[in-house]
């Protein structure tokens, strides 16, 4: 697995313009979730679309959410980080199976703001992924309705986007407090 790489200076995600007069802000959480926030880092790491990668990828996001979430006043880091693993490692999992003869790497992103974390994974496949329904008699293609859930659960938002390479990237943010 690749070391992970800091961008200086973040990402400015947040292409609309404001609707709330001059030296008003309009307040990012709630009422209204944004669907493109603005983070302040962004860590991006890739690796090999193998069975191993899984856990590497769970290991190196729960050691970058520990050092860069010991500072945030106020959040419940414990059920945040769970949340945030398990979204990573199911992520990962669908990548690493179910694209890996078209995406021999997968890319692992986290961005941390001041009220939003947002993991994300992209591979090279482009078809979208489709979330299965609950079926108790089925022991596996649960993953993204277990995403869905744990990201509507926590209050945070997820969707898939194509890329301009013609992957796909499935991401999750969820808010760093409890609405």
């Amino acid at each position: 697995m690749e070391t992970i790489e800091r961008e200086d200076g973040g990402r400015d995600m947040d292409a609309s313009p404001s609707t709330e007069p001059p030296g008003r802000q309009a307040p990012a959480y709630p009422p209204r979730i944004p669907l493109q926030p603005r983070y302040d880092g962004v860590w991006r790491f890739s690796a090999p679309a193998t069975e191993e990668s899984v856990p590497q990828a769970r290991h190196a996001v729960r050691d970058l959410l520990a050092r860069q979430l010991a500072h945030v006043p106020g959040t419940d880091r414990q059920d945040l980080v769970y949340s945030l693993l398990l979204i990573v490692s199911e992520l990962v999992t669908n990548s690493v199976r179910h694209a890996r003869l078209l995406s021999p790497e997968v890319a692992v992103e986290v961005a941390i703001g001041p009220e939003w974390v947002r993991v994300a994974v992209e591979d090279n496949h482009p078809y979208r992924p489709k979330a299965l329904e609950a079926d108790f008699g089925q022991t596996n293609g649960r993953g993204l309705l277990l995403v869905r859930e744990m990201t509507a659960l926590a209050g945070g938002v997820c969707d898939v986007e194509h890329t301009a390479g013609g992957g796909k990237v499935i991401w999750a943010a969820l808010p760093l407090t409890a609405g």
